[in-house]
């Protein structure tokens, strides 16, 4: 015979854990008004669902369907969020004003603060910034550009599947901002870049009292054409700053004119730091399974600074070629060693 209170007490659990895992909130930007037409200014709907997300108690994501959207300058705000759990599913793209102007001298065009807990998956951001590309080549006064994604003061911050194009200047910037710790546990991996900068780790240094970078970690990356591949730079003046547990591993380089880089004398326009030396103690960094093609000739180069030289550089099984030759490799006040197979010869 049934237990009728057993069989209750079973559905009222079922219902009500039921009840509980489908909490989860999604908020579409097409429903809060953004239209998929590439020319229509959709960013009050995009702010509008991130007010709703960050406003919730539950878990919430924020769907962005197939289409094209125009947004202009965005700032995401988490200081006041309640949520630490939203996640940004894109399947469309993200269209910047294709007058470079709108956006050319805010700094950035879409801009994360103060958040913890946000995921991103998917989607393309455009910046559309072949406009600026042609000013500054033109010799005109132009703005400096808007960087495509900032993320500044935020932590537990994931991104996979996402496409940046055309970026008036830097694609991604992960910014400690003023004030605040500096950046650590940072995982970059299974990405294709080309062309531009490259990853860079800096400038570091600037200013005198600043926070590290620690825990850092590249794999898995193909630069094709790009200025640099994997570099570390820093201002050449006084610092208290410090960059240590880097590790760069199985990068694929395609005429990459700086491919393995340490720059510890940054100074564009010699801004007052002439002859000083740079502060930002570099330390515990490894190259592993780095190999491809360098635009020039010197394909490492560690320029470390004469008052704190870099210490614990690492190389292994690294196979880099100059127009189908040995490349070559430079180092000042760097210490460090090689193992395996290291083409150009190891100056450590």
């Amino acid at each position: 015979m049934v237990n009728t209170k057993s069989f209750l007490l079973v559905a009222f659990l079922f219902t009500f854990f039921n009840k509980i895992v489908s909490t989860a909130v999604t908020y579409n930007v097409v429903n809060l008004g953004a239209i998929a037409d590439g020319k229509t200014d959709s960013t009050k709907s995009f702010l509008s669902a991130w007010a709703a997300a960050c406003d919730s108690a539950q878990a919430a994501t924020i769907y962005v369907p197939p289409g094209s959207y125009l947004l202009g300058k965005a700032s995401f705000d988490g200081g006041q969020c309640k949520n630490s759990a939203i996640t940004i599913r894109i399947d469309g793209t993200l269209l910047a004003p294709s007058d470079y102007s709108v956006i050319g001298k805010a700094g950035n065009w879409l801009v994360f603060e103060h958040v913890n807990g946000v995921s991103i998956y998917g989607g393309t951001l455009d910046a559309q910034g072949t406009g600026l590309w042609a000013c500054k080549s033109s010799g005109k006064s132009c703005p400096t550009g808007a960087t495509t994604l900032e993320f500044s003061n935020s932590k537990n911050i994931f991104i996979s599947g996402l496409s940046s194009i055309n970026s008036q200047k830097f694609h991604i910037v992960i910014n400690a901002g003023q004030n605040a710790q500096g950046t650590t546990n940072l995982w970059i991996e299974n990405i294709a870049c080309g062309p531009g900068h490259g990853i860079s780790i800096g400038s570091l240094g600037k200013e005198m009292q600043e926070d590290g970078v620690q825990n850092v970690t590249v794999k898995t990356v193909t630069f094709t054409g790009t200025e640099n591949g994997v570099r570390i730079k820093t201002w050449g003046r006084a610092s208290n700053g410090f960059v240590r547990g880097v590790v760069f591993q199985h990068a694929t380089m395609v005429n990459v004119q700086n491919p393995i880089l340490i720059d510890q004398n940054y100074c564009p326009g010699n801004d007052n730091c002439p002859g000083q030396a740079s502060g930002v103690k570099i330390s515990d960094v490894a190259y592993e399974d780095i190999h491809g093609s360098s635009a020039t000739e010197v394909a490492v180069k560690f320029d470390c600074s004469k008052k704190n030289p870099c210490s614990g550089i690492t190389l292994e099984d690294v196979k880099l070629t100059y127009r189908n030759k040995p490349a070559q490799a430079s180092c000042a006040n760097a210490g460090g060693s090689s193992s395996g197979l290291v083409q150009p010869t190891s100056c450590l």
